[in-house]
């Protein structure tokens, strides 16, 4: 058993909420308690912020900041097999993904935005004046303040350092809410910023649920400057309505319902190979995932079933052993929900393909675990092809031109992402150009370069962070007039 504290002012506190279990996703058991934060540690976490905005961290010169993050950096990968450790017990997720996505990236997020605000200038330029003497003008990036900062639980590293590294990047402070599901990694890197140096007060952590708990009282506390936030829409648009009171930024990465869509003269093992990891990558517990497939009718068949094949391929088990490649759902009630979606599809009439329900895992029989799932042949109106899942299944329709695959990618009010498998090259341009979103893969999902503006459009989000992107919401971008 482990307890999981707040983590306030470089300090271990123990909050002023009720403490509440820490689950193993593998085997339901309860692992440990986390203390959540009132009112009390909220407003403690947010005045140590501001102080130490005010103080050493704020005055501290850039090159020594940045040297800073890359100590941290590695300072996380010291502690590599620590973090996977705690990565893994709070999600369940197999070895072989976290070890080589969430913790290595987890960690070189630092060194990116490091990076990144040594090479971020700002502009300059001469103008007249009417006595003729003239000015110049120049803008400096200042500081935003203190950020809150509210992480998903689907890779719960990875995302939080995501936001935290630009922030300190550029001179905030940070008070963090980790999801309640995954508190473990976010509690650690307390241990790892006190053992670098980080100054007390940058780097604050705050557990709990969101309404009327410390999600709420973070996201209304008037000592908030900017928000950022990643998970579902509701949410989302909740804490919009919360960080209007005192104008405040939000940066919000939400909800998706993501289309795949691929033509007929597309490679079809390369096609097969990402879709499958779009679709069952993380149990589908990808907000870049692919749930929404649109195969052109060439290939229709041939593509449904070599891609049920890959689904029943997955190995559950032990996500410490080499041979796992399928992890749990989160959490027996998000179990519940994707299983909810399972028998709303078989009710509607779906062909099931692969999947379709909860297997038995030998030795892990009260896991959370979902079959990854394929179906097809349900209506464009039916649930599982308009609501968002977010488990290791899939619906494949079949489309005969161009124009009809658009418009059934388009056919949702999501817009986060999609991929586009075609081996033409116009093809390519004409449809990632013009399908609603905010990121497009051309036979490729998930190749990310950090520099690149990361963010959904309509109900899937606001704003982009990614390389100067995250300097533009970090920051306030100030202009100076010097009359000469």
């Amino acid at each position: 058993m482990t307890t999981y504290l707040n983590f306030i002012d470089g300090e271990f506190v123990q909050g002023s909420g009720p403490t509440f279990a820490n689950h193993y996703p593998v085997t339901g058991e309860v692992i440990g308690e986390v203390s959540s934060a009132g009112r009390a540690e909220v407003d403690a976490a947010v005045g140590a912020a501001r102080a130490a905005l005010n103080g050493p961290w704020g005055k501290m010169p850039v090159a020594e900041r940045v040297a800073l993050l890359r100590k941290l950096a590695a300072g996380i990968n010291a502690r590599f097999d620590e973090f996977l450790a705690a990565e893994i017990r709070d999600t369940g997720k197999p070895a072989s993904l976290a070890s080589h996505i969430d913790i290595p990236r987890g960690a070189a997020n630092f060194n990116v935005f490091a990076d990144q605000v040594l090479v971020t200038g700002t502009e300059c330029f001469e103008m007249d004046t009417p006595d003729g003497r003239g000015a110049v003008n120049y803008s400096i990036r200042r500081p935003r303040g203190v950020i809150g900062v509210i992480c998903p639980w689907n890779l719960p590293l990875l995302l939080m350092t995501w936001k935290v590294a630009p922030a300190l990047a550029c001179g905030n402070t940070v008070v963090v809410k980790p999801s309640e599901e995954t508190p473990a990694t976010a509690t650690l890197l307390g241990e790892v910023m006190n053992a670098v140096g980080i100054p007390r007060g940058v780097y604050n952590v705050v557990h709990g649920h969101g309404p009327d708990a410390a999600g709420e009282f973070l996201t209304t506390h008037p000592g908030i400057d900017g928000i950022t936030f990643t998970g579902e829409t509701r949410t989302g648009e909740a804490i919009m309505r919360a960080a209007a009171n005192g104008v405040r930024p939000v940066s919000l990465e939400l909800g998706g319902k993501n289309a795949g869509l691929v033509f007929d003269d597309a490679d079809l093992d390369a096609a097969l190979e990402g879709i499958g990891r779009a679709c069952f990558a993380n149990s589908g517990q990808v907000c870049l995932g692919t749930e929404r497939l649109y195969v052109q009718r060439g290939i229709y068949e041939q593509f449904c079933e070599a891609l049920a094949e890959k689904a029943k391929g997955f190995a559950f088990g032990d996500p410490f052993a080499k041979t796992t490649t399928m992890g749990p759902v989160i959490s027996a009630e998000h179990r519940d929900k994707v299983l909810s979606y399972y028998a709303k599809a078989k009710a509607a009439g779906a062909e099931i393909l692969a999947g379709g329900g909860a297997p038995e895992v030998d030795g892990f029989n009260g896991g959370y675990f979902v079959q990854p799932t394929v179906w097809t042949g349900l209506s464009a109106d039916a649930a599982v092809v308009t609501d968002e899942i977010f488990g290791p299944c899939t619906h494949i329709t079949p489309f005969d031109s161009e124009e009809e695959g658009v418009a059934m990618a388009n056919a949702s009010p999501y817009g986060l992402a999609t991929s586009v498998w075609t081996s033409n090259l116009g093809r390519a341009h004409r449809t990632a150009a013009q399908i609603e979103v905010g990121i497009a893969w051309v036979n490729s999902w998930f190749l990310r370069d950090l520099r690149t503006p990361f963010g959904g459009a309509k109900a899937s989000g606001i704003g982009r962070e990614g390389g100067i992107h995250s300097m533009e919401f970090y920051t306030e971008l100030r202009n100076i007039c010097i009359k000469l």
